[in-house]
């Protein structure tokens, strides 16, 4: 299944994502490309993302959320989950919504977005 052309595919070799500024140049890109949801690998997330108490992953969410922007976690977030329940739920909850989601692959993003 091929992706939507409104979904901005992050490359997985870029800078790591931890700031704020890091979720607005992205919210940048994907305005500029006409996106409406953005896919970022799993392995661009700096591991403060996946650590719940440190609020990155809220406030880069709550970017993308406040610009109206989709955003899809991709990959294998295992070793994160294992370690906390709390981000477990959260994955758990933020998948069964229609602004976050947590992928195992474009495959199943593409899935999703059909």
């Amino acid at each position: 299944m091929e992706l939507p052309a409104d979904v901005l595919v992050c490359d997985p070799h870029g800078e790591p994502l931890r700031e704020t500024r890091h979720a607005l140049d992205l919210i940048g890109d994907a305005w500029g490309h006409g996106a409406t949801w953005v896919a970022v690998p799993a392995e661009r997330l700096h591991d403060d993302f996946f650590a719940l108490s440190t609020g990155v992953a809220g406030e880069i969410v709550q970017k993308f959320a406040n610009y109206r922007l989709g955003l899809a976690i991709v990959g294998d977030i295992s070793r994160h989950t294992a370690a906390s329940s709390a981000l477990r739920a959260w994955a758990g909850e933020a998948n069964r919504g229609d602004q976050l989601w947590f992928v195992r692959d474009l495959e199943e993003l593409a899935s999703r977005r059909a």
